[in-house]
C-alpha cells in the first residue's frame, strides 16, 4: 500500500523524521518496501502568472511572455510550451534556480533575453509525461514557493503488508499503529451522522446472509456529478497511486483509503425495485466497469435489483448501473462481505480490484455505517445534493465474533525472554485499542472489530513484542552445562559416510523426492506409489520409492552436455506403503544411499588404457564403504537392472539393498549410450560398524598356498569361499579368490576357481605337516560339499 506521509501526519504526527518513521513501521511488522519524495529536488521555483504572451519575432514555436512572479516587476521569459497563454498560473524557475542539477541563468533565445524558465510537470519531476506547462489553480498565490504551495516536501511510503494485517490497508489503520508505537495523540476523521433531508429509501434483501451479513444503502438526490474534485483530495489520491476520475468516484476511493471500507455508487435512476445480495442464476451475465462480460460462478456473490445483476459484490460494479457525469441521483452502498465469499473470485476472472483485495483479507464489520456517513458528508460538500436515510439489512448472528483471549503473564516472559510489568502490558493494549480486563496475573483481552488477526494467546504476545520493539528485545546467549557427547566407535554418522563415498570419486547430488510416475514403473515396478494430492508440477506427481530414477536423470543431463565420466551419489528418503522404515503419516520413509557410475572407470590419462566402468568396479566401491565389515552379494533379479548382472546386498544375512548394471531397456529408453552401474543400500546399515580390536602382529613368516578347484558353472565363488572359511583351521589367516578360468582343459560345463590361502602363527614357524593338513581339510570340504576336484 502506498500513502503520503503528510496525509498520515494529519492523523498522528510523532516527533520522528521520515527515515525514523519508516524504520519504526518496518520494525513493527509493516515493512517499508519503498520510500521516496513526491518530486525531484529543486529550488527557487515559485507560482507565477503569465500577464502577456506574444509570438517570438525570430521563431514560430516560441513565445515571449511577461510574467508576474511576485518579484515586484514583470519578468521577460521566452517559452516554447504550446499552452503558454496570458492569464494562466504556472511554475516559474527564477534566475539562480536549481532543477535537479540544472541551473537557470539569464540567457538570449534567438536574440531575445529571457530571465527564468516556465516549467512543465516533467521538468519538476512531478510526472513522466508532459504536453506543456503545468497549469496551477486560479487561486494559487503568486510569488509563493511552489514546494510549499503543492506540499512537495512530502514522502511517499510503500509498505508490504502480510495478509493478516488488513486493518492497515487504510491511513486510519496505519495511524493507529503509529500512535500505539509512539504514544502520540491520534486524531481520526470525524464520521458525524448526516441528517436526512428527504425520506426516499430503497429496500434491501439479504438472500445470502452468510456471505453478506450487513448491507446498507442511501439515496442521495440532486448531486452535481460534474463538480471538480478538490485539489487536496486529488493530491492525496494521486500520491496513493489512484488517479482522479470524477468527484463521486474520487470520494468513494478516498474514503476507502482513509478508513479502509470499500464503497460503491450506483446511478439510482438505473435501478429497479429492491436491492438483493444473492448468488447468480443459471446463465446470468454481468458487464463490468472494466468492459469485461462474465458469467459468474455459482459461488460468486452478486448485487442485483429486481430484474438483473448489477455488480460483483465486493469486487467490481457493473457498467449498466454505474454513475456517469450525467448522474443526478445515486444509491451509495456500504457493506460487509465475509472474506471467504470474496477470496479468489477476482483472480478467477483474470483481474483484481482494490475492493476485493481488502474484503478477502477482512474489513471491519462495524465500519460500514461510519464510512457511509463520511462519504455522504464529502459528497454533499463537493457535489451538493440531499441525503436520505440509511437503509440497513443486518443478519447479526452471521457477523464475526471477537472472542476474549486469555493471556498469561508467565507465558509472555517465557516466549519473549523479557520481564514486563503488568501495568506496562496493560498500557500497550490500551494504545492498541484492545479492551483489557485484569484477572490476577492474567489479562482477558477482547480484540476490536477491525483486528481479524487476534485469535489466540500467541497473537497477543506478538503484539507485545511489536509495540515493545523487536530491536529492543535483548539478545541473550543461551547458557547451559557443556558436556562432551559420547561418540561410539562402533557407529558413524551420515557425514562420515558422505566423506567415504566422495573419497571414491563420487559427487553428491540432491534431487526432488517428487518424481515422474513412469520412473516408479520403470525402475521399481511400483504400481502403487505414494501420490501427491497437490503436485507442484504434472511430472512430479508421486513420491519416490527409490533414488535410482533421480540419478539416471542426472546422468541424462550430463550426457547431453557431453560428459563421458559421471559418478554421482545421493542420500535421501524414499516413500512407499510397504518398504522398510519408520511409519510416518500412513507410509514408510526409509533413508537410503544410492550411487551411479557411468562412462570411464578413471579420467583419461597417458599411463592407463581407457576402460568403461563395470559391475566389479562399483562392487569394490560398495565393499569399501562397509569395511571392516564384510557385505555379501547374491545373484538376484531387480526391475531396474540387467537380469544377468545384478545382485542383492546382504549384511549379517539380512538384505539391505541391490547392485547391478542398468537394464538395457532403460538404457535405450533414456538414451544413456553405455549402461551405468548403480547400487542402493539402507543408510542405517552403513552407519553400523565394529569396534577396532588389537591383534598381535606375527614376527614369523607366512606360508602361502594356492588351491585351484574345478566346480560346476552354477557354483558361486562367494558361496565356495564362505564354505572354505567356515572349515579353515586356526592357522589360516585369510583366503582370497584370485583367478577364474574357463577354456582349454576344462569341461565346458565347469570352471576353475583358484584361491590363495595364507597361513601364519604368531609364536612360531609353521611346520610343513600343519600346512599340508590345513590344505587337505580345505580340499576335502570342497570335494564333499560341492563335488569339486583339484585342478590337475
Amino acid at each position: 500500500m502506498q500513502f503520503s506521509e503528510l496525509w498520515l501526519r494529519s492523523f498522528v504526527s510523532p516527533a520522528l523524521d521520515s527515515d525514523a518513521l519508516g524504520h519504526l513501521l518496518t520494525m513493527a511488522g509493516l515493512e517499508v518496501e519503498e520510500q521516496g519524495g513526491v518530486a525531484s529536488v529543486f529550488s527557487k521555483v515559485v507560482v507565477a502568472q503569465i500577464v502577456e504572451a506574444e509570438k517570438h519575432p525570430n521563431a514560430d514555436k516560441l513565445r515571449v511572455c511577461k510574467v508576474d512572479a511576485g518579484q515586484g516587476e514583470l519578468l521577460q521569459i521566452v517559452c516554447g510550451a504550446p499552452n503558454a497563454a496570458a492569464g494562466i498560473r504556472i511554475p516559474c524557475a527564477l534566475v539562480g534556480a536549481d532543477l535537479a542539477g540544472f541551473g537557470i541563468k539569464a540567457a538570449k533565445l534567438r536574440g531575445v533575453e529571457s530571465f527564468g524558465m516556465l516549467c512543465s510537470a516533467k521538468e519538476l519531476g512531478l510526472s513522466n509525461e508532459s504536453s506543456g506547462l503545468l497549469v496551477l489553480p486560479e487561486d494559487a498565490p503568486v510569488g509563493i514557493d511552489l514546494r510549499e504551495f503543492l506540499k512537495l516536501d512530502d514522502t511517499l511510503f510503500t509498505i508490504k503488508l502480510t495478509p493478516n494485517r488488513a486493518d492497515c490497508l487504510s491511513l486510519s489503520g496505519i495511524a493507529r499503529e503509529v500512535a500505539a508505537l509512539t504514544g502520540s495523540p491520534l486524531s481520526l476523521p470525524a464520521c458525524e451522522v448526516v441528517t436526512p433531508s428527504h425520506d426516499e429509501t430503497r429496500a434491501i434483501v439479504l438472500d445470502a446472509p452468510e456471505a453478506c451479513p450487513r448491507y446498507s444503502g442511501r439515496i442521495i438526490r440532486g448531486v452535481n456529478a460534474k463538480a471538480p474534485t478538490p485539489d487536496w483530495m486529488q493530491q492525496r489520491l494521486v500520491r496513493s497511486g489512484i488517479r482522479s476520475i470524477s468527484a463521486l468516484v474520487d470520494v468513494t476511493n478516498y474514503v476507502m483509503l482513509e478508513l479502509g471500507q470499500p464503497l460503491h455508487a450506483f446511478d439510482n435512476a438505473k435501478l429497479g425495485g429492491a436491492i438483493h445480495v444473492r448468488l447468480p442464476k443459471a446463465g446470468e451475465q454481468v458487464l463490468l466497469l472494466n468492459g469485461q462480460t462474465i458469467t459468474p460462478a455459482a459461488d460468486t456473490l452478486l448485487i442485483a435489483d429486481e430484474s438483473r445483476a448489477l455488480a460483483l459484490a465486493g469486487i467490481m460494479g457493473g457498467d449498466d448501473s454505474g454513475i456517469t457525469l450525467e448522474t443526478t441521483d445515486l444509491f451509495l452502498e456500504s457493506a460487509f462481505f465475509a472474506p471467504d465469499a470474496i477470496a479468489g473470485r477476482a483472480r478467477a476472472y483474470g483481474f483484481s480490484s482494490d475492493a476485493s483485495y481488502r474484503f478477502e483479507r477482512g474489513v471491519d464489520f462495524e465500519l460500514a455505517g461510519k464510512a457511509m456517513e463520511r462519504a455522504t458528508r464529502l459528497i454533499l460538500d463537493i457535489c451538493g445534493g440531499s441525503a436520505g436515510p440509511v437503509q440497513e439489512a443486518l443478519a447479526a448472528d452471521k457477523l464475526p465474533v471477537r472472542a476474549p483471549i486469555r493471556l498469561r503473564a508467565a507465558r509472555v516472559r517465557r516466549v519473549l525472554g523479557i520481564a514486563l510489568s503488568a501495568d506496562t502490558v496493560a498500557e500497550m493494549f490500551h494504545h492498541l485499542g484492545l479492551a483489557v480486563v485484569r484477572d490476577g496475573d492474567d489479562f482477558v483481552v477482547t480484540p476490536p472489530s477491525y483486528r481479524f488477526d487476534l485469535e489466540i494467546e500467541e497473537d497477543l504476545i506478538e503484539e507485545i513484542a511489536r509495540i515493545h520493539g523487536y530491536d529492543n528485545i535483548p539478545v541473550v546467549a543461551p547458557r547451559g552445562p557443556i558436556t562432551m557427547l559420547p561418540r561410539p566407535e562402533a557407529r558413524r554418522d551420515a557425514m562420515s559416510v558422505r566423506r567415504l563415498v566422495a573419497g571414491r570419486e563420487y559427487q553428491e547430488v540432491i534431487n526432488f523426492a517428487f518424481v515422474e510416475e513412469a520412473w516408479e514403473r520403470d525402475f521399481c515396478a511400483n504400481a502403487d506409489p505414494v501420490r501427491l494430492a497437490n503436485p507442484i508440477a504434472s511430472q512430479m506427481s508421486v513420491m519416490r520409492s527409490s533414488l535410482i530414477g533421480g540419478l539416471v536423470a542426472n546422468l541424462v543431463t550430463n550426457r547431453k552436455r557431453q560428459t563421458n565420466r559421471v559418478r554421482v551419489f545421493e542420500i535421501g528418503r524414499c516413500f512407499s506403503h510397504d518398504a522398510a522404515g519408520t511409519p510416518v503419516d500412513g507410509f514408510r520413509q526409509p533413508v537410503r544411499l544410492a550411487a551411479l557410475a557411468g562412462g570411464l572407470v578413471s579420467p583419461e590419462q597417458w599411463g592407463e588404457a581407457n576402460r568403461n566402468v563395470d559391475f566389479f568396479d562399483v562392487k569394490a566401491d560398495l565393499e569399501a564403504l562397509f569395511f571392516p565389515r564384510v557385505a555379501e552379494f547374491e545373484r538376484a533379479a531387480h526391475p531396474a537392472l540387467h537380469p544377468g548382472r545384478s545382485a542383492r546386498v546382504l549384511l549379517d544375512g539380512r538384505e539391505i539393498g541391490f547392485i547391478g548394471e542398468l537394464h538395457p531397456i532403460w538404457v535405450q529408453r533414456y538414451e544413456l549410450g553405455l549402461a551405468p552401474v548403480v547400487f542402493e543400500v539402507e543408510l542405517a546399515a552403513l552407519l553400523e560398524s565394529v569396534t577396532p580390536a588389537y591383534r598381535e602382529v606375527s614376527r614369523f613368516p607366512a606360508v602361502t598356498r594356492d588351491l585351484a578347484l574345478v566346480v560346476d558353472q552354477g557354483v558361486a565363488a562367494a558361496g565356495l569361499l564362505k564354505g572354505l572359511e567356515g572349515v579353515a583351521p586356526a592357522i589360516v589367516q585369510r583366503i582370497e579368490l584370485f583367478d577364474q578360468y574357463q577354456g582349454k582343459g576344462i569341461d565346458p560345463n565347469r570352471k576353475s576357481l583358484a584361491f590363495r590361502v595364507v597361513m601364519q602363527e604368531t609364536h612360531r614357524t609353521l611346520e610343513d605337516a600343519e600346512v599340508e593338513a590345513a590344505m587337505a581339510a580345505l580340499t576335502r570340504h570342497a570335494e564333499d560339499s560341492l563335488g569339486a576336484k583339484l585342478r590337475a
